[in-house]
């Protein structure tokens, strides 16, 4: 994979604390943030799938039987 370098601007703190994140698993402060980033990007394209997979369902609809012909009325269902 390509690629190219960026410039970040952190606050101190949140810099040091993330180098020590990295050092405490054996890593890079680099692969730390790729790899965040890649699963950032790979969860916000999950969600897309899952939600254009949905609104396929809900516009296909479902079977419930009837063949498009409803055979009883509201208040048969409610009897009281």
């Amino acid at each position: 994979m390509e690629t190219q370098n960026v410039t970040l601007v952190v606050p101190k703190q949140i810099l040091r604390e993330a180098k020590l994140l990295a050092v405490k698993r054996q890593t890079s402060l680099s692969a730390l943030l790729t790899q965040l980033l890649s699963d950032m990007v790979a969860e916000e394209n999950g969600y897309a799938s899952a939600l254009k997979r949905h609104v396929t369902y809900l516009d296909r609809g479902v079977d419930l039987g009837t063949s498009g012909t409803i055979h009883w009325t509201r208040e048969n269902v409610h009897e009281r």
